[in-house]
Order: structure tokens, then C-alpha cells, then sequence
């Protein structure tokens, strides 16, 4: 087929020196607030703070050896030059980016003092709430309202009520349940699907705790199928390039892949892809070889990712064009490409190597994309297991050029079993063990012209180091939560799949002291991946960072309006207190945004899993105000409102993110949380004591939040329900709840 042009469009940097001296003062910028965020982000708390000595003890040993690490490293990034092209050496960030944080120490002492003082704080009874006695409400009779009633009229809590009249508090009343099937046991729940039941009588509803995950993932339904296997590309077998393959093309899926997979799963190094790995299989062609594997589910999610965006939408719902773009169910972008990458993984099945490891990573984005979650975990499971036989068989490669690399494809692992584990059941195949020995990614080595430019643009390593530290303080939540030491293994703790007991000894304090922690990790984000608390749409914070620099790079096309009423344009007069600019909108009939290397995606879930932490912490309150309302204290009440607040507008499911939902990761995670939170605000407008909570606790906003909300998650379950056989499930259950049969 001949060999690629003479000089291709690659991933290079021009040996200059002005660019060297640019290019090594911004990695610097970049390498340090990365340095901040793995290495003081869990600080160690003196004092009794509980939660704190679990965190520290689980984070500590890996932090220290970045420490090492970086005291090691000279700050000068210098540069290599090879004929025309030079790539960048990315050192480890200075010493003196902690001295910018210095004054951290002192806040946290203080920390202690906080924490205490929620043990002192005001318990007010059940009559201080505004209620003489409440009895356990009769949820049956109360599930007929379906839409989020806006004239919520209640008389508002005495805070300041006398504290000897409290209800006495058993130690289990609230209940902690990782997983959304677990909580469609609850007997408010059941009681909601009871008053449904008629009306959708083909559905077992009293067995969903126990059989939940095949109906939440669709497995349960005769018309869940595999990928087709139809659609290859390969015409001959010889070895030159596969005929439908043009050097146009490839170097256009290649780049679609790095600008978009690669920065939520930075595992492959793009320098040594684009400039040498492509070429080569481009003059001596495809063959059984690994590198053909690994090109071939590159191509693929190349095509995903362009078609994903600008693709054509799979279906129109009353004049709303699907956010499903690209293929169809049968036939997904890229699934040709696929299906030839397929025929070749068995040959390398057994390899000990990173190109093993990287081909099930692959392929599970791949699964992903095209919504079909058990394949998603099957290769996810064999990602982790390739990574613990590359390490144990060859302990070597840690201390090797590719280090880094392993370690992104370690963490990358740990953070989507974490998520499986949890929400789902799966079991851990054991990868959280070699956590201390693995170390922590810093990113290190030769980076290209294309990476820094994506890294500028939208900080793609940051919020990869910020998604881990997120992690651990969730796995920490789970052991503290389900009251079970952090020096068991987190797959030794109840799952999904056992039984869901009330959590012993779960109280008020304990939930408070998790909660600071993880408004600690909110507040020592960098300052431009920051944002607003109470505004999950908003903008991040475009104020200098810690280096006198922009932090933020605008988006390239105006944003969308938003339904809701949202910032003014800067030069009009602030009337009152000026909304923040809105980077997502609620409005999904407007042209979306259009923002470089996907960094609405990449925003998008670091915030909707944070709120999805802050939600699942709080949880046992709303427990506790559904199932003994005749208990309810003040903390536990505001605590409830805490979980109302925090499920609302999480921005994966707004605009634009959710226009391109194939190129959000581990899609279904998201997708059974949003059919979970719909059913709880549901109750809240139905329960007294949920509705008193709402028009008094959460704020002025919150009426309107919320049916801004119930109208993005049903738009997200209505959308994948004709291409996702678990999602047809969820939306089966809330057109009936929401009063939808017809919709």
C-alpha cells in the first residue's frame, strides 16, 4: 500500500527554544497542581477525627513515594531533539509548590474543633420539627402524585426548640445501602411499587433486592443479545493493509481517540503511537500482531468518538433529536473495526505485557460505548487480572520507561471496580491489594506538542489525579459506613449481593465527619477545577491559579441558554447577586456547546461523582425520615435535605454532556442512579415529613431544581430506553410512577 506520506501530521514539538521554554513552563504550571492535589489532599488530622486516621493510613504509602519521587527529579524540563522532531521531558513538579500551601495545616487543625461541636449541636424532637406525632405514613395511599407539587406550604423547623423532648434514637435507624437495587428493598420503596403493581404486572417488584442487578443491567430480557459479530472489514487475509483503510482515515480515528478516550483513560502514549507504531503497521500491514489489536480498537473508538459527536442522532422523540448519535443498536460506529480487532485478541490472550493489559481497556471502552454493561465488566475484570500478571510476573516494569503508563492503567482499573464493586456486586478480582506497591501515576516522562495542548486546554491529568484521590475517600466512606475496618479488603465487606442489614452503631456523627472530609476534597481542588457547591452547572473558577496564570480557557462557541434563570450576559448591571456563567444547560432543545477534548465530559463526572458520594453519604438520613419519622431530629432532618440537595442537576445528564452519551464512561452507573433518585424525590413530594423537609431545609431554589431535575433524568432515561435493554427496564417503572404511560 506504500508508505505514509513523507511527513505525516504528528504528535511532535519543534525543537525551538522559545517553544521548549513555553512548553516546559507550562508543564511545571501542570505538574504541580497535580502534586498538590495526590499529595495534600488527604492530609493527615491530629486528634480523634475517626474518619480521618482510616483515610491517611490508606493513602499515605503511595503518597510518600510520589514525595520521593519528586525531591529526585531536577525542575528543569529538558528537551530531545531527533531530526525535526523533540519531545519534552515532563518532570515532577518543584518543591515549592507546597509552600504555597502551608497555611493548610493550621485550617485542618481546626478541623477537629468541627467536628466536635456536631456532637453538641442541637438535637431538636419530633415537636420541634413542627410535627405533635407522626406515625410510619402509609405509602400506598400517598403514591398517586406524580409530578413535584410547586405550592409545598409548611410551617418551618424550630431550630431552637427545647432538646429534652427527643424521641430516643436506636442505633438502627439508619440504614446504609451501597446500590441502587438494594434500596428498591426498602419497605417505602416496596410500598410505592405496590400501589404500581397493577399496572405493571409482569414485574416482580418483591424480588428486585435480590434479583435487582439482571433487571437493572436488562440481562433478565429475551431481547438482550451480544455484539453482533457481522460487519468485519477483512476481505484477505494477506498482509498488506486491510483495503478499506486509508492513511486519511486512520490518522483521523487516531487522533479522534487521543483527543477524546485517551484523556478519560490516559493509557496509551500518543508520541509513540502516532509516530511510530502507525507508520509501521501503515508500510507492513495488519497482521495477528498486537500492535494491529491495539490499532484496530483505537481505530474503533476513534470512530465512536467522531460519529458519537457528529454522528447522526439513532432516534427523534417529539421534535428532540436522541443523544445517542452515531449507528444504530444492531450496528455501532466502529463496530466493523472492532469485530477485526476482535478476531485477533485470542492469539495474545495470555501475554504478560502492557499491550495485554491495554487491549482489555480497550475493549471494555468499546462495550461501553455501545451499552452493554456485562461485556463492559468482563473486560474491565480481565484489564485488572492482565495487571496483576504483568506486575507479579515482571515486578521490573515498575522502574521501567513505561511505569507510568502501568500505573494509569492501574488506577483506571481501581476506580471502575470500585464502581462495579459497589453498585452492582461484582466481586474485586484482588488489583486493590498492590495499591502501595503499584504508587501513584505523576504523569512523568516524554510528552508530545499535542499532549501539553490538551493537557492546557482542559487538564486532563488533573482530573484523572483527582478521580483517584475521589476513590479512596469513597472506598473509606464504604468500610466507615458498613462499620467494617479499613484493614479489611473492601471486597470482604458486604456487597450488593448480600443481604442489607441495618449498619450497627451508624450515627448522625459518624455521617457528619465523612461528609467534611469530602467537602475537604472539594475545597483543595485546583482552583480551576473548582466550582460553586450550590451551582453544579456552573463554570469552573476562573480566577489566577497558584501561579499567577489563566486557569481557565473559555469555550469556543457561545453556551446554550439554560431553562432555568441563569447568569445575565457580563455587561449588564448585577441587579442582585450575579448567578455564575453557566458551562451546562438544563435547556435541551438549544444547540448544545461545543467545548475541546471533550472537557464537559471531563468536568461532567468529576462533579457528578462527587455529588453522587455527597448523595450516597446522606442517604441513611433519608432512610431514617422515610421508615421512623416518629425519631427525626434536626441534624437528621437536615441531613435529608443534604441528600435531596445533593441528587439534583448532577451535570452528566445536561447539556451539552448529555448529547454525546456515548462518549461518557460507564454510562450505566449514571443511569440507574438517575432512575434511584427519581423514585426519592418522587417520596418527597408524598411523604409529609419529605415534603416539610423540602420547603423548609433545602432552600429557595430547590422547587425549581428539582423539576428541572425530574425532567433531565426521565429525558436520560427516555433517550437510551430504545437502545439500552436495562434502561428500557428503569423507564418501564417511571412512566408508571410519573403518571408517563403514554410518553
Amino acid at each position: 500500500m506504500g508508505d505514509p506520506p513523507a511527513t505525516p501530521t504528528s504528535a511532535s514539538v519543534d525543537a525551538s527554544p522559545s517553544i521548549a521554554s513555553s512548553s516546559s513552563s507550562n508543564i511545571r504550571k501542570e505538574r504541580g497542581a497535580i502534586a498538590a492535589q495526590v499529595r495534600t489532599l488527604i492530609p493527615p488530622i491530629t486528634g480523634q477525627c475517626m474518619f480521618s486516621d482510616l483515610v491517611f493510613r490508606h493513602a499515605i504509602p503511595a503518597a510518600v513515594e510520589s514525595n520521593d519521587a519528586m525531591n529526585s527529579v531536577p525542575n528543569v524540563a529538558p528537551v530531545k531533539s531527533s531530526g525535526s522532531n523533540a519531545t519534552i521531558e515532563s518532570p515532577f513538579p518543584p518543591m515549592e509548590i507546597l509552600d504555597r500551601l502551608k497555611g493548610l495545616d493550621d485550617r485542618l487543625l481546626n478541623l477537629e474543633t468541627k467536628v466536635d461541636d456536631l456532637g453538641h449541636r442541637g438535637s431538636a424532637g419530633p415537636s420541634a420539627l413542627g410535627f405533635p406525632h407522626l406515625q410510619a405514613p402509609d405509602y400506598a395511599s400517598q403514591a398517586g402524585a406524580a409530578m413535584i407539587d410547586p405550592a409545598l406550604t409548611a410551617a418551618p423547623f424550630n431550630l431552637q426548640h427545647d432538646l429534652s423532648r427527643n424521641a430516643p434514637v436506636g442505633q438502627d435507624q439508619y440504614k446504609y445501602v451501597s446500590s441502587v437495587h438494594q434500596m428498591l428493598g426498602w419497605p417505602a420503596v416496596q410500598q410505592l411499587f405496590a400501589s404500581i403493581q397493577a399496572r405493571l404486572p409482569h414485574v416482580n417488584f418483591s424480588s428486585l433486592e435480590r434479583d435487582g442487578v439482571s433487571h437493572m443491567l436488562g440481562v433478565h430480557r429475551p431481547e438482550s443479545q451480544g455484539l453482533p459479530s457481522e460487519g468485519t472489514m477483512r476481505t484477505e487475509r494477506s498482509p498488506g493493509l486491510l483495503t478499506t483503510l486509508t492513511w486519511e482515515n486512520v490518522r483521523m480515528w487516531s487522533q479522534a481517540y487521543f483527543d477524546t478516550t485517551n484523556l478519560f483513560y490516559p493509557i496509551l502514549d500518543r508520541q509513540s503511537f502516532m509516530q511510530e507504531t502507525l507508520p509501521s503497521l501503515y508500510r507492513s500491514g495488519f497482521s495477528n500482531s498486537i500492535s494491529s489489536t491495539i490499532a484496530l480498537l483505537v481505530f474503533a473508538l476513534g470512530e465512536v468518538s467522531l460519529e458519537g459527536r457528529e454522528g447522526a442522532p439513532v432516534h427523534v422523540y417529539n421534535g428532540r433529536a436522541s443523544g445517542v448519535k452515531g449507528g444504530s443498536k444492531a450496528q455501532p460506529p466502529g463496530l466493523a473495526l472492532f469485530n477485526e480487532a476482535r478476531s485477533r485478541m485470542g492469539f495474545d490472550l495470555t501475554e504478560c505485557s502492557l499491550e495485554n493489559v491495554q487491549i482489555f481497556a480497550l475493549a471494555s471502552a468499546y462495550y461501553g460505548s455501545c451499552f452493554y454493561p456485562m461485556d463492559f465488566w468482563r473486560m474491565t475484570a480481565s484489564t485488572s487480572l492482565a495487571l496483576q500478571a504483568l506486575i507479579t510476573s515482571n515486578p521490573g516494569e515498575l522502574s521501567s520507561p513505561r511505569a507510568d503508563l502501568i500505573r494509569r492503567a492501574f488506577w483506571h482499573c481501581s476506580i471502575l471496580e470500585t464502581s462495579l464493586n459497589l453498585e452492582l456486586g461484582f466481586p474485586l478480582t484482588g488489583l486493590e491489594r498492590m495499591e502501595n506497591t503499584v504508587g501513584l501515576p505523576t504523569f512523568s516522562g516524554p510528552f508530545c506538542e499535542d499532549d501539553v495542548i490538551s493537557n492546557q486546554q482542559s487538564h486532563f491529568q488533573e482530573h484523572f489525579a483527582s478521580q483517584i484521590v475521589l476513590r479512596r475517600l469513597l472506598v473509606g466512606f464504604h468500610h466507615a459506613l458498613s462499620n467494617t475496618p479499613m484493614s479489611a479488603q473492601l471486597g470482604g465487606v458486604p456487597t450488593p449481593f448480600t443481604s442489607a442489614n441495618n449498619s450497627p452503631g451508624l450515627s448522625q456523627i459518624t455521617i457528619q465527619q465523612l461528609a467534611l472530609q469530602l467537602e475537604q476534597w472539594r475545597g483543595m481542588l485546583p482552583p480551576h477545577l473548582r466550582w460553586q457547591e450550590d451551582c453544579p452547572g456552573a463554570f469552573p473558577s476562573t480566577t489566577t491559579d497558584m501561579f499567577g496564570g489563566s486557569t481557565h480557557t473559555p469555550a469556543s462557541t457561545p453556551i446554550s441558554p439554560s431553562m432555568s434563570h441563569t447568569s445575565q450576559p457580563s455587561s449588564l448591571p448585577a441587579v442582585s447577586t450575579p448567578a455564575p456563567p453557566l458551562m451546562y444547560s438544563t435547556d435541551l432543545d438549544s444547540p448544545p456547546a461545543q467545548y475541546p477534548y471533550v472537557l464537559d465530559v471531563q468536568v461532567a463526572l468529576l462533579r457528578s461523582r462527587y455529588y453522587y458520594t455527597k448523595y450516597l453519604l446522606h442517604r441513611p438520613f433519608l432512610y431514617k425520615a422515610l421508615h421512623y419519622p416518629d425519631s427525626v431530629t434536626q441534624d437528621d432532618a437536615l441531613g435529608a435535605a443534604e441528600c435531596l440537595k445533593a441528587s439534583l442537576k448532577w451535570p452528566v445528564a445536561m447539556s451539552p454532556t448529555c448529547k454525546h452519551k456515548r462518549l461518557v464512561p460507564c454510562m450505566f452507573f449514571f443511569t440507574q442512579n438517575f432512575f434511584g433518585i427519581l423514585l426519592l424525590l418522587h417520596l418527597s413530594t408524598t411523604v409529609p415529613l419529605l415534603r416539610r423537609i423540602r420547603s423548609t431545609l433545602c432552600g429557595e431554589r430547590f422547587e425549581m431544581d428539582a423539576r428541572e431535575t425530574v425532567g433531565l433524568y426521565l429525558d436520560w432515561l427516555r433517550d437510551l430506553e430504545p437502545i439500552d435493554e436495562g434502561t428500557a427496564w428503569h423507564w418501564e417503572v417511571v412512566r408508571v410512577v410519573y403518571g408517563l404511560e403514554g410518553g
